[in-house]
């Protein structure tokens, strides 16, 4: 009796498929769905990229064979390319990079002192119109540049500053990306308010809670708005091409410009490679610093 109840069990349990034979079409489904997504990714990755490996292939071409070739085979590499177009312009193309670069490095400095002492205001102190100041802010990041370029221009021209770096550098001391300061509010009101309690219990004020506990804990932040300035004031060209007159103040973005000539025959090649160039610094500042944007934007709020 014992013996045909456990065969019964036994043909009860072992009746169906195996669990594994089960679970094999759910499987391949999800893998035809995985190695889809792939290929589509894949396709429009290359897609994407296209233009840029045509740029570089068409660095090394011939004047004539820039835009006769469409694809990215390379019979012919002129290397002279670069050589020409670094000495093309009135002064080497090292000048350029060195006053983009100039640019670059107190538009950052300026960014990461003022913006980090505006979001700790917005975000820790209390005075009064905060909320409202804060909302004057953030309708500031809907506003168009070209809305207050005239009224900038007449202030930077009547202060004799016109065709200098300052109109580029100055307003970054002031807080005026008010993008970033929102950024780093977000941020600085994650963290717990108890460290700055227990901060004045020790009788730290002000500066001292922010230098010495709000500062080292904002560094995702601080590097994701570094990256951000140093990308859009390395490609900004708008800005330059209003405020400098003179090509010994042009950055490099206006400087490229200078290779298109309206009247006269337009060095391709030698524009190219010098684009090339100029991405470097970009690819390089990204790749450097690109766990921490990822960080810095997670972190915030702002996926």
């Amino acid at each position: 009796m014992t013996t045909d109840t456990a065969r019964a069990g036994d043909v009860r349990t072992t009746s169906g498929p195996p669990p594994g034979e089960r679970r094999r079409p759910a499987d391949r489904g999800r893998r035809r769905k995985s190695l889809v997504k792939h290929l589509v990714l894949t396709a429009a990755c290359l897609l994407m990229i296209y233009p840029l490996a045509w740029m570089v292939v068409s660095s090394l071409r011939p004047e004539g064979e820039v835009f006769r070739q469409t694809g990215l085979l390379l019979t012919d590499p002129r290397p002279e390319n670069y050589e020409r177009g670094w000495n093309a312009l009135r002064y080497p193309f090292g000048h350029y990079l060195l006053n983009s670069l100039a640019v670059v490095v107190f538009s950052i400095v300026g960014n990461l002192v003022s913006c980090s002492m505006a979001a700790y205001a917005f975000a820790r102190q209390e005075f009064r119109g905060r909320k409202l100041l804060f909302a004057i802010m953030l309708v500031s990041i809907m506003l168009p540049l070209h809305v207050v370029i005239v009224p900038q221009y007449i202030l930077f021209s009547e202060l004799g500053w016109v065709n200098t770096l300052l109109p580029l550098v100055l307003p970054k001391f002031l807080a005026t990306d008010a993008f970033f300061v929102f950024l780093m509010v977000q941020f600085i009101r994650g963290i717990p308010r108890e460290l700055d309690e227990a901060a004045r219990i020790d009788g730290a004020g002000h500066v001292a809670i922010f230098t010495r506990i709000i500062l080292p804990l904002l560094v995702p932040a601080l590097a994701t708005t570094a990256i951000f300035t140093f990308i859009w004031t390395w490609n900004d060209f708008f800005t330059p091409l209003i405020y400098l007159t003179s090509p010994d103040a042009y950055t490099v973005p206006v400087a490229l410009r200078s290779f298109v000539d309206s009247q006269g025959a337009t060095s391709w090649g030698a524009l190219f490679a010098m684009s090339v160039l100029s991405l470097l610094p970009v690819f390089i500042a990204f790749l450097i610093g690109q766990r921490l944007l990822v960080r810095g934007i997670a972190t915030t709020g702002l996926k």
